[in-house]
C-alpha cells in the first residue's frame, strides 16, 4: 500500500527525464527557499529538532555535507537507512529518502527484512545505529570540526605557486586580450579548447558566501584570456561588481550539473542570496539551453599534464656554451613539459639548460653521430642506477627532404634568426651540408676561425629565410661585421662575394591559420635566460614570424619566435603547471649593469648583443686565444676553452654597426653570374592579418 502512495506520488516521465537531463534537481534542492512546513502521511518519522544556525553542516549518509541556507529546521528521517537531515536536501517530492540509492532499494525484495524491522520498532541498520550514537547537534558540530581541520591539512600539504603577478587584473587595467589556447598546440588542452568560449556555464566554489564549508553556484564565462576565465555568478544579471578571474582548468572548476551528481550544495551567493524567492526556478529558467564544459573536460585536463619525459632519462642537447655541438644531459625535472637538464659532466648539478620537451635542441641519444654533427664525447663512462636512453619516438619529428635533388650547397647565402640575438635577422651562410637536412649556418662576419660558432637548422626550419626576406616585408636585417657599404644590398653583396643565394623553393613556405593577432596576451620564455618565462605581448605579426615583446622591457630586447614554437604559452600557463611567472619589469627593478651606462638609441646603431637579463650575470672577457681546431663529423675528445656559463646564450659578443636601410616594393636581382639565380621579389604585407596557408611572400621565377 506504501509502495502504491509512493508510486503515485512521483513526478511524470516527463518531468523526469528533464531532470536527468539537466543532473542538477536532486542538487539543488539544497538552495531552494522553499522548505516543506509540513510533512505528509509516508513521513510519520520525521523528529522534532530545534532550529539550527545558517553555517552548521547536515551530514548526509553518504558523507556528504548539505547546507540549509535560510536555517528553517524542516527535518527528516529516510525511511530506508535512518539518516536524519535537512527536509530540503532529501529525495523526491515526499522527502521520505536521503539519496536516489535510498529510494530504489527501498523497493528491492533484498530490504524487506530491514524495512519490517524498521517498522516493528526493532533495531535500526549499522549505518543508522552510526549515526545516531550520539546526539544530532554534537555529531554535527564534531564534524564541522573534523573537516575543517581536514581542509587545513590539505592546504598545507598542497603545493600552490606563489603568485606575485595578477594576470586579471593586468588585463583589465592595460584593456587587452589573451591569445586563445588553441594557438599553443603543444600546450596542455592546446588542441581540445574548442568548447570552452564566452557565455558557457561552469560550477565554482562560491567565495561570496560566509559559510565555513566549501559550497558552489553557477557562474558564467563573460570573457576568456589563455586559460583564465573572468566568470560572474549567476543572478547578478549586468552587475559587474563581483565578476573573478579564475584558471579553468583548476580541480575546483566543473561542468554544470556535477554538484548534483557528487552531492555537493549550491548556494547562491550572500549578496544576492534574497533576490530570488525560488532559486531553483531561477536556475531552470536560465541555464535551459545554455552551454556548459565538455563531460570530458576534467579527465582531458589531467590527462594533458601527464608528460612522458622522465627524470634520469639521458637525451643529447646543444652545448649552451659552445653551440655548433651537442652533449649528453639527464632530465632532472619536468614542469608543464618543460625540461631542466643537467649536463651529464656537471659534478654539482648546477651546469643545467632549460628547453621543452619538444624543442629542437633537444634530440635522441646517437643523433649527432648519425647526422654527421659535431658532438662532445663524456667523460662518463658508467650510468647512474636509473638512467635510461630517451625512445626515439618521445623527440618532435621533422619533415623528411629530398637531398638527392635540389638542395642548399655550402657557401649559400640566407638570411637567419640570430640564435645568439634573437632580436636580430641577420646576413648568414650555409657552412655544412649535414645529413636528413640538417645544416651548420654561420653568421657572416661574426664567425669564429674554428666554426665554434656554427648552429644547426633543419632545412624547413622557420628561423631561415631567402635572401630578401627582410626587405620584401619591411624588417631590419643585420649586415655582416666590418660591412662598410651601407645601406646593405644583397645584389651587391652576392658579387663582391662571389655568392649564390639559395633557392627561395628550398624554405619553408607553409603558413598556418595560428590565430595570433596583434596585441595579444601570453607567457613567453626568455631564450636568452631560457629558465624564465616572462610576461609578454605579440607585437608584430609576419606570416607564421612573431615579433615578441617582454612587457616592461625596452623593444631591443624583443624575440623573434615562430608561431608554432613550444616557448610560447598560453596566459595561466604557469599558475596551472606550477612555473614560476617573471612579471612585466618597472623601471626600478631593471637589472641593467652599473658599469656600462645607458645610452640613448642612435639611428645607425647595431643592435648586437641584446640580452634581457632579470638575473644578474657577471661577464668574462672572451679571447680567441687557446682555441683548438677540429673537425665537424665525429666526437671530441677534449673540451674547448671555457666560455662564459650561467646560463648565458651570448658567449660570443657581436659587435659592430650599420645603418638601418628601408625596404623597397620592388627589387629584381639581375643575373650577372651563371652561379646566381634569377627571382622577383613580390610585395609583401609587413603585418600579415590573414595567416592562412597558401601563396608564399616570394615568388621564384622559372
Amino acid at each position: 500500500m506504501e509502495d502504491t502512495r509512493d508510486l503515485a506520488e512521483r513526478t511524470p516521465r516527463s518531468e523526469r527525464k528533464r531532470r536527468d537531463s539537466f543532473g542538477m534537481f536532486d542538487g539543488y534542492d539544497s538552495c531552494s527557499e522553499e522548505s516543506t512546513s509540513s510533512s505528509s502521511s509516508e513521513d510519520s518519522e520525521d523528529e522534532s529538532v530545534p532550529p539550527i544556525p545558517a553555517n552548521l553542516p547536515i551530514i548526509k549518509n553518504n558523507g556528504q555535507v548539505y547546507t540549509y541556507p535560510d536555517g528553517k529546521a524542516g527535518m527528516a528521517t529516510c525511511e530506508m537507512c535512518g539518516m536524519v537531515g535537512v527536509r530540503d536536501a532529501f529525495y523526491s517530492k515526499t522527502k521520505r529518502f536521503c539519496s536516489v540509492s535510498c529510494s530504489r532499494s527501498y523497493s528491492s525484495n533484498s530490504k524487506k527484512a530491514s524495512i519490517l524491522a524498521r517498522l516493528q520498532g526493532k533495531p535500526p541498520t549499522k549505518k543508522a545505529k552510526v549515526l545516531q550514537k550520539q546526539p544530532l547537534m554534537a555529531k554535527l558540530a564534531a564534524y564541522a570540526q573534523y573537516q575543517a581541520s581536514q581542509q587545513n591539512q590539505a592546504k598545507s600539504k598542497a603545493v600552490v605557486p606563489a603568485e606575485s603577478f595578477d594576470w586579471g587584473r593586468y588585463i583589465n587595467s592595460s584593456n587587452t586580450v589573451g591569445a586563445p589556447v588553441s594557438c599553443f598546440k603543444h600546450a596542455p588542452m592546446g588542441t581540445c579548447w574548442r568548447d570552452v568560449e564566452e557565455g558557457v556555464r561552469i560550477e565554482v566554489l562560491n567565495s561570496d558566501t560566509s559559510l565555513s564549508t566549501k559550497v558552489y553556484w553557477i557562474a558564467e564565462i563573460i570573457k576568456l584570456a589563455g586559460f583564465k576565465a573572468l566568470l560572474r555568478y549567476e543572478g547578478f544579471d549586468n552587475d559587474s561588481s563581483k565578476d573573478f578571474w579564475c584558471n579553468l582548468c583548476i580541480p575546483e572548476v566543473h561542468l554544470v550539473g556535477w554538484c548534483a551528481s557528487n552531492g555537493k550544495p549550491l548556494v547562491p551567493p550572500k549578496s544576492i542570496q534574497h533576490k530570488y524567492s525560488n532559486w531553483k526556478a531561477f536556475l531552470v529558467k536560465r541555464l535551459t539551453g545554455a552551454k556548459t564544459l565538455p563531460p570530458d573536460f576534467s579527465d582531458k585536463v589531467h590527462e594533458n599534464m601527464q608528460f612522458p619525459f622522465k627524470k634520469l632519462m639521458r637525451v643529447e642537447v646543444v652545448d649552451k656554451n659552445y653551440l655548433c655541438r651537442t652533449r649528453v644531459a639527464l632530465v632532472e625535472q619536468v614542469i608543464g613539459g618543460r625540461l631542466r637538464l643537467v649536463y651529464e659532466e656537471s659534478q654539482d648539478g648546477s651546469d643545467d639548460f632549460w628547453c621543452h620537451m619538444y624543442s629542437p635542441l633537444i634530440h635522441n641519444i646517437g643523433w649527432s653521430r648519425s647526422i654527421g654533427h659535431r658532438f662532445k664525447r663524456s667523460d662518463i663512462t658508467k650510468k647512474m642506477e636509473g638512467q635510461v636512453d630517451a625512445p626515439a619516438q618521445l623527440f618532435q619529428k621533422v619533415k623528411d627532404v629530398d637531398q638527392v635533388r635540389e638542395w642548399f650547397k655550402d657557401g649559400m647565402k640566407l638570411e637567419a634568426i640570430d640564435p645568439l640575438n634573437l632580436s636580430a635577422i641577420c646576413v648568414a651562410t650555409v657552412r655544412k651540408v649535414l645529413a636528413d637536412g640538417y645544416l651548420m649556418i654561420g653568421i657572416d662576419g661574426s664567425e669564429a676561425v674554428d666554426g665554434s660558432d656554427w648552429f644547426c637548422y633543419h632545412g624547413t626550419s622557420p628561423s631561415i629565410f631567402p635572401v630578401g626576406f627582410c626587405e620584401i616585408n619591411n624588417i631590419e636585417l643585420t649586415p655582416p661585421k666590418g660591412y662598410t657599404k651601407l645601406p646593405f644590398k644583397w645584389f651587391d653583396y652576392l658579387r663582391e662575394t662571389g655568392s649564390v643565394a639559395a633557392p627561395v623553393r628550398l624554405f619553408n613556405k607553409e603558413v598556418p591559420n595560428h590565430g595570433f593577432r596583434q596585441g595579444m596576451k601570453l607567457e613567453a620564455v626568455d631564450l636568452m635566460e631560457p629558465r624564465l618565462v616572462c610576461v609578454a605581448t605579440v607585437k608584430r605579426i609576419v606570416h607564421r614570424l612573431l615579433r615578441i615583446h617582454f612587457d616592461g622591457w625596452e623593444d631591443e630586447y624583443d624575440q623573434w619566435v615562430d608561431c608554432e614554437s613550444p616557448d610560447l604559452y598560453p596566459v595561466g600557463w604557469c599558475q596551472l603547471t606550477g612555473y614560476q611567472l617573471q612579471p612585466p619589469a618597472s623601471q626600478s627593478n631593471r637589472d641593467m649593469p652599473q658599469s656600462v651606462p645607458k645610452q640613448k638609441k642612435k639611428a645607425q646603431q647595431y643592435k648586437g648583443q641584446k640580452k634581457k637579463r632579470k638575473i644578474p650575470v657577471g661577464r668574462r672577457p672572451f679571447s680567441q686565444a687557446g682555441r683548438r681546431r677540429s673537425s665537424f663529423s665525429g666526437d671530441e675528445e677534449q673540451s674547448p676553452p671555457l666560455y662564459p656559463s650561467q646560463g648565458r646564450a651570448r658567449p660570443w659578443p657581436r659587435t659592430h654597426h650599420h645603418q638601418t636601410h628601408k625596404s623597397e616594393s620592388l627589387m629584381r636581382m639581375k643575373e650577372e653570374t651563371a652561379e646566381v639565380d634569377e627571382f622577383t621579389f613580390s610585395q609583401g604585407t609587413s603585418d600579415q592579418e590573414s595567416n592562412g596557408s597558401g601563396s608564399y611572400y616570394i615568388k621564384q621565377e622559372p
